[in-house]
């Protein structure tokens, strides 16, 4: 609309001025300004604290350096003619993202500015997490990649006022703090180039740093202040296996921009626990839901990729991405974890349309060696699609794209089953008895078997709904953008407009948009008075750890990777961005 018109009313110099500015607005990488407001200062000196079991100088890990080892390109080659009709209806579909995402924003800031999150059906805010404004500093990166430059500048400006220290809470959840906010600060830095983000990220990190401070250096599932200044903490007996393994994109990073070994060395400690335990567990390759961590004993039956344990495996291919490949260790770990997932976990359904798809279900390790497969899903586990194809690119691995695209393909494929459009929080199908092999012949009589005792009439394929929640999760837009980017497949972006309409159209609210309680309702819903809910209700396998877990993830991440399977190839390459378990995309080096 704009371009003939314009070269004709204007002279060419200021239309290429106008060019410039245009790509200027709309880069994530260029700085607009640089803050020099106030700053707030620690309110502990936690870098210069006296760490009882501190780590010799000698003895301290140190980032690999030298040359890049071999890891193949990620993104599919984009390069070639792009017709004009599809390039505008993905800036339409772009818009209506940063339009949902606008209105939670705003309404954030009028009405829960420096609260962890808005309660999005009455209006209200709430502390959820320390009350150190949680959605406000996990959604930096995202104000700056949809272009939102001045909302950018006042949340920095806030973000310098945050003192950690603050918090009323006695203890913070080490995991999430890391990937919110310390993966939130380093990834808006990586983006802007604005000094006072990565000070506040080294302030962070030299406070998470002393969760270290045990007698084997590994980390317990809380930071305790006192215990800290004690020098008592110790790690967790029970704590979920993502906890403390989940933390290395984020101090590897830290140790990268600031050339301080002391980050790395903490999560090389976590890594080499892994390595030695790795084939020692009740099923070799994989870890159990919940490790002993003080005494290094992995000995729990039940395995997924699913709650308590996603991130742990999520990081390794990407640790490998991070660090240029220099550190093989992450490749070897990741093959060994993948091939026992994929033998032992993954499942084609019985779908009644024959849908050549793959899920991630629960692994139960027996005496006897044999691994029982529980056919039931979660949306968390959901991301394991984007883990396959990633690291099948990074490593060569090409039956490991296609693992991904089943995988991603099997979560939108459930999404469209149900009546609201979305696929639930944890869910039930039949396993085809000869896995992903073409006999899998539907079978009426033995999906209705199974699924009588829902109590609810399911979707045919759906044995269950146990968590009919949509919490706002991203892993399956997640899997699609991924697989996106890495196949250039453009039907994907169908896909994941068809997920999004039904997102919005499911969980809008006057003020923003609102976790659902149950997506298999016909009909109106009931919404959640929480745009980032917590805790997912009592089961089997769910635990304290992850009961107390606070989410801030539909501005971070929901909503960042709709906008991100719209736009260009180039806006965030996966060749260049590697993404925490968060949606943080971090800088590859």
């Amino acid at each position: 609309m704009l371009r003939r018109p314009l070269t004709r009313a204007v002279p060419a110099v200021v239309f290429a001025a106008l060019c410039l500015l245009l790509l200027y607005s709309f880069s994530p990488r260029t700085p607009r300004y640089r803050y020099r407001g106030a700053y707030r200062e620690p309110g502990f000196d936690w870098r210069h604290f006296k760490q009882k079991y501190a780590v010799p100088a000698a003895d301290m890990a140190r980032l690999p350096r030298g040359p890049p080892g071999r890891l193949g390109r990620v993104q599919h080659d984009f390069r070639g003619p792009r017709r004009g009709k599809d390039a505008a209806k993905q800036a339409e579909r772009r818009g209506a993202v940063v339009a949902a995402f606008a209105k939670s924003w705003d309404a954030y800031r009028r009405r829960a500015w420096m609260w962890d999150e808005l309660a999005p059906v009455s209006g209200g805010h709430k502390n959820t997490f320390g009350g150190l404004g949680a959605t406000l500093v996990d959604a930096l990166d995202t104000l700056w990649i949809m272009g939102l430059k001045a909302e950018f500048a006042e949340a920095v400006g806030a973000v310098a006022e945050l003192d950690f220290m603050s918090t009323r809470d006695a203890s913070l959840n080490l995991f999430e703090t890391t990937i919110r906010y310390l993966g939130g600060l380093l990834a808006a830095y990586d983006l802007s180039g604005e000094p006072v983000l990565l000070r506040k990220a080294v302030d962070l990190g030299d406070m998470l740093y002393v969760a270290f401070d045990t007698p084997n250096r590994l980390p317990g599932f809380w930071f305790d202040f006192e215990r800290a200044r004690d020098g008592v903490q110790t790690a967790g007996t029970a704590d979920a296996s993502a906890a403390p393994t989940s933390l290395a994109l984020e101090f590897t990073r830290l140790a990268q921009l600031t050339g301080d070994d002391r980050y790395y060395d903490a999560v090389d400690r976590v890594a080499r626990f892994l390595r030695r335990t790795q084939n020692e567990t009740a099923l070799p390759g994989m870890w159990p839901r919940q490790i002993n961590f003080r005494d290094e004993a992995p000995a729990g039956a039940e395995f997924t990729l699913g709650a308590q344990a996603d991130s742990l495996y999520e990081y390794l291919p990407k640790m490998a991405a991070l660090l240029g490949g220099r550190e093989p260790l992450y490749e070897a770990l990741y093959r060994a974890a993948a091939d026992a997932a994929e033998r032992h976990l993954l499942f084609r359904p019985m779908t009644p349309d024959g849908a050549d798809v793959l899920f991630a279900g629960e692994g139960f390790a027996l005496s006897d060696g044999n691994v029982t497969l529980r056919a039931e899903g979660q949306h968390l586990s959901c991301f394991a699609g984007g883990m396959f194809a990633l690291a099948g690119r990074l490593f060569g691995i090409d039956r490991h794209v296609d693992v991904g695209g089943k995988l991603a393909r099997g979560c939108s494929w459930g999404y469209r089953q149900f009546p609201t459009g979305i696929l639930p929080e944890i869910f039930g199908l039949v396993a085809c008895e000869d896995g992903d092999d073409d006999d899998c012949a539907w079978d009426e009589d033995l999906w209705f078997d199974q699924a009588k005792s829902a109590g609810q009439a399911m979707p045919m394929g759906f044995t269950h709904a146990r968590d009919a929640r949509y919490i706002l999760r991203p892993e399956a837009i997640e899997s699609v953008f991924l697989l996106y980017r890495i196949t250039g497949d453009a039907s994907l972006q169908d896909v994941a407009w068809d997920m999004f309409e039904a997102i919005r159209n499911a969980t809008e609210t006057e003020y923003a948009f609102a976790a659902i309680s149950d997506v298999n309702a016909k009909g109106e819903v009931t919404q959640i008075d929480s745009m980032e809910v917590s805790s997912p209700p009592p089961g089997p396998q769910l635990t304290e750890t992850v009961l107390t877990r606070r989410q801030s993830f539909w501005l971070a991440e929901t909503l960042k990777y709709f906008y991100l399977v719209f736009s260009p190839p180039d806006v965030i390459s996966l060749d260049e961005y590697v993404f925490n378990t968060e949606a943080h995309p971090l800088k590859r080096p």
